[in-house]
């Protein structure tokens, strides 16, 4: 099912918003959506249980997809929906079925009373495994959030879309990661924010000590750094208006911030072909457990 959108669907609050978003991608990029819905068979001693027998566990498990699939088709008249439904491992099967899709959608859940989102164990094992796209919507997420307020300060789905951020790293930029977020800025006929944090170097203290504070110098240069590495992709995207900001400070505290005004945020994570642990590196990391927007985290080598 090749240029398909997958969403991972388990009938949470969070599962939903995913397959909103999708559907919502879907009708940008003109491509259907797959509503997978992972099961796993019910353990023996269950299987006998009088009030949850096979049957009924693959009845209630049917009943998910097929209702998240009709309320899509409702809402998004355009847009191809369909469901396949597979047992397993979660991770497992969320990344086999990643292979023949152009992007994968999963949610995530808000942490009571912290400033953060959940990320659970699935989520992160196909983040740091998945070699396409993979997006973490929030749950509560609504089509609203990611456009500009009407001229009366209302939200509405009506007015253009929010900006699109990227977080670029000067030092070792992937042309993967800033193509995606040109092309995303462009679906939305949006902005798109370049955000490089930076910090200062162990040796500036000896600098200081020597009298010279070389700060005004250095965000000079990183500044003039950001702007080269963006140079072929604004005269490849000519219609994307482009705002760099190149800034001392956290990486990821910088994107988290940018993301409040954001329709959606761009990061990437290096492959690793190591079997063993996961990999998905700091940044990125505090960026999908704290950034209020859609966090799309591509792979790239």
């Amino acid at each position: 099912m090749a240029r398909t959108i997958t969403v991972g669907l388990d009938g949470s609050g969070e599962s939903r918003a995913a397959a909103e978003w999708a559907a919502r991608e879907a009708a940008l990029r003109g491509v259907p959506v797959r509503l997978l819905h992972v099961w796993q068979p019910v353990p023996e001693p269950l299987v006998q249980a009088p009030l949850l027998g096979a049957e009924t566990h693959r009845h209630w498990t049917e009943r998910i997809p097929r209702n998240a699939a009709e309320g899509l088709r409702l809402r998004h008249p355009g847009v191809e929906v369909t469901t396949e439904q597979r047992p397993g491992a979660p991770a497992d099967v969320l990344l086999e079925a990643s292979r023949d899709a152009e992007l994968l959608v999963l949610g995530s859940r808000a942490l009571s009373g912290l400033t953060g989102f959940l990320v659970g164990s699935v989520g992160q094992s196909v983040v740091a495994r998945a070699e396409v796209p993979v997006v973490l919507v929030r749950a509560g997420e609504q089509a609203a959030d990611e456009h500009v307020k009407d001229p009366a300060g209302i939200p509405s789905a009506a007015t253009g879309f929010r900006p699109v951020v990227l977080g670029v790293d000067t030092r070792s930029p992937d042309g993967t990661v800033i193509a995606f977020a040109f092309e995303e800025a462009r679906r939305r006929e949006a902005g798109l924010t370049v955000v490089a944090g930076w910090n200062l170097p162990s040796s500036y203290a000896y600098s200081l000590a020597a009298g010279v504070d070389p700060r005004e110098e250095m965000t000079r240069e990183r500044a003039a750094a950001l702007t080269e590495v963006l140079l072929p992709w604004r005269e490849k995207y000519p219609d994307v208006e482009v705002t760099e900001a190149s800034r001392l400070g956290s990486p990821a505290n910088h994107l988290v911030d940018a993301a409040r005004d954001a329709s959606l945020v761009v990061v990437g994570r290096r492959v690793r072909r190591n079997p063993f642990g996961v990999h998905i590196g700091a940044v990125t990391h505090a960026v999908m457990h704290h950034a209020v927007a859609p966090v799309a985290v591509v792979a790239h080598d």
